[in-house]
């Protein structure tokens, strides 16, 4: 029997669709496509613009007192919004302009608290090209499809797959280094290591039981506000490498719970040693 999806993810899910089904033109036509360079190694195309358009029409039309922040044309709407789409439109860029068919629409949905700060109420990350669509609400599970996630359960180093986002040329130098750090302590440990290029989609599929953990430094919001809820509705955890919340420090460690201090012990250690900030905290 077919899941009842929720209105929040059931307006996800159609305007994900939607524009999943313009991707998938351009993506079989990347040789007529426009490219824009936005800094180095990080480019924008018209398929970026015109994913984004559709999934604000859409959003916008469903839900039309919810703001938006969104990769390629920023913050819309009230900014003392209760209710706000954060929108990465192609999460995987260089990878589709490469003609590489892992990239993902990623939608996450935060609701004001009366702190005045914000907890992740939905997110949703759809593959277009394998039609595998990721979704989680807070308190309801996480889901592939009609399929219920969990994270996995590996408690060795020696045994676990993590995933990573290599830096590029726009990363400074003490960031660049910090990876090569933490890189340095993890290989002689694990038995792999990926960077396949959609932060996104690490992050689902950490959630899927498909990667044991993933780090990333200086991510953006749109980058992650889907997929760390996804992870956690998994029964993972998904901090920054001390215990903190992500979407503060833009930096991203997620894994199972048995090797999530592993990770964040080496993550924390690799940017001590860069000298690229003040040591974090090892978690307990």
């Amino acid at each position: 029997m077919a899941l009842r999806l929720s209105p929040h993810i059931t307006v996800m899910a159609n305007a994900a669709q939607k524009a999943a089904k313009r991707l998938l033109r351009d993506f079989n036509e990347i040789e007529q496509l426009q490219v824009s360079v936005k800094g180095p190694s990080d480019f924008v195309s018209q398929a970026d613009l015109r994913a984004e358009a559709i999934l604000r029409q859409e959003l916008e039309k469903a839900r039309p007192g919810y703001a938006f922040l969104m990769e390629e044309s920023g913050g819309h709407g009230s900014e003392n919004w209760s209710w706000r789409w954060v929108v990465d439109p192609l999460d995987g860029t260089t990878n589709f302009l490469h003609g590489m068919p892992h990239w993902a629409i990623s939608i996450g949905l935060e609701r004001r608290l009366a702190d005045g700060g914000s907890e992740l109420a939905a997110g949703l990350i759809y593959a277009p090209a394998a039609d595998e669509m990721f979704w989680a609400e807070k308190g309801g599970g996480a889901f592939v499809n009609e399929h219920r996630l969990r994270v996995s359960a590996r408690r060795e180093l020696k045994d676990a797959v993590f995933a990573t986002g290599i830096p590029f040329a726009a990363v400074s130098a003490p960031r660049r280094l910090a990876f090569a750090r933490t890189l340095g302590t993890l290989m002689p440990l694990v038995a792999g290591i990926r960077r396949f290029g959609a932060a996104a989609l690490d992050l689902a599929w950490v959630a899927a039981g498909r990667y044991d953990g993933y780090w990333e430094l200086g991510l953006k919001p749109w980058d992650m506000t889907a997929g760390l809820l996804l992870v956690r509705e998994a029964g993972g955890y998904a901090t920054d490498p001390a215990g903190g919340e992500p979407r503060s420090s833009g930096d991203v460690v997620a894994a199972n719970p048995h090797l999530h201090p592993r990770l964040c012990e080496a993550v924390a250690d690799g940017v001590a040693a860069a000298g690229s900030r003040p040591r974090a905290a090892r978690p307990a």
